[in-house]
């Protein structure tokens, strides 16, 4: 029987296409049920106060970071969205006066437009978030050496290059609407994937990429960072893949209830904690991974209950 056609763009996967009763069993998963997921390989966390989620998140720059050496360096991959830990890190580094001559950062996506990745002039520039909400915070003696950052651009060689000799201690991530990390978005519902979506297999052999963006993902960026003005986000984007993902010890998603909705939150967690796997889904594919901890905001993590407004 051919799968079901989104809800919401019927050229595309997402997660509509999958089987009701999947998403009607993430959607009664309470808090309770949600911790109980958990399994080894799967850690499911939650923090009371935002204050708390966002210390946390960013004291696995710190825990990255001090674990660099000049023999043994290493670093952190970190998401533009949430950005609130990021001035957070640039505090904890120069007040505990941590030196990153050793450390490295990788950027985890950048816009991409008119053929190449957008300048920092660009409103929505990620590199320019990153800068400026943490780099240029941190005190100039402290600061990673400028070869140590790592933002992909539309040639993605050097990007790609930079992961070889360098361990990465922790991929953070967001999860967007589509039930993305990075900009892993599901594929067009064409060709070849006309009547199925990648296997697992396939779509974790992706590395950093150009890709097209789900309408999900513009329709949030909009709303999230422009003002709801879809006009100004462009459609394509440059993102770490799953390749490089793999390479991460430990995958570390943060759920703050900001950008993925309720159901959202609730059926990733249900799907990794089970093993299913579906590129329609690309947040699942971590069901496959040794070491992923989801972090929640208590407070952020909203119902599922039927409310009209």
């Amino acid at each position: 029987m051919p799968r079901k056609l989104s809800r919401i763009a019927p050229e595309w996967w997402d997660y509509t296409t999958l089987e009701d009763d999947l998403i009607n069993d993430a959607a009664k998963l309470s808090e309770k049920d949600l911790q109980e997921l958990a399994r080894p390989g799967f850690e499911v966390r939650f923090h009371d106060t935002l204050e708390d989620f966002y210390l946390a998140e960013a004291l696995e720059y710190v825990e990255s970071w001090r674990q660099a050496t000049a023999d043994n360096p290493a670093g952190i991959c970190g998401p533009i969205g949430p950005t609130e830990q990021l001035p957070l890190v640039a505090r904890l580094v120069n007040e505990l006066e941590i030196s990153l001559k050793n450390a490295h950062f990788w950027g985890m996506d950048e816009w991409y437009e008119n053929e190449k990745e957008v300048s920092m002039e660009h409103p929505l520039s990620f590199e320019k978030a990153d800068r400026e909400l943490c780099f240029d915070r941190i005190r100039e003696d402290l600061r990673p050496p400028e070869e140590n950052l790592h933002f992909p651009k539309a040639d993605v060689a050097p990007f790609r290059e930079s992961w070889n000799g360098v361990r990465c201690v922790v991929m953070q991530g967001g999860q967007g609407d589509v039930k993305h990390w990075a900009f892993n978005d599901p594929f067009r519902r064409e060709g070849y994937y006309a009547d199925e979506p990648p296997s697992p297999a396939e779509y974790r052999k992706l590395a950093t990429r150009i890709v097209e963006l789900h309408p999900i993902t513009l329709s949030q960026n909009a709303r999230t960072s422009g003002g709801g003005n879809v006009t100004m986000v462009p459609q394509q984007a440059i993102t770490v893949g799953p390749e490089e993902t793999w390479q991460a010890e430990r995958v570390s998603i943060w759920q703050a209830g900001t950008h993925d909705n309720p159901l959202g939150q609730r059926l990733t967690a249900l799907m990794i904690s089970k093993g299913i796997a579906d590129s329609a889904v690309p947040m699942s594919l971590l069901a496959d991974h040794p070491n992923v901890r989801f972090n929640y905001y208590r407070g952020g993590l909203g119902s599922c209950s039927v409310e009209m407004h």
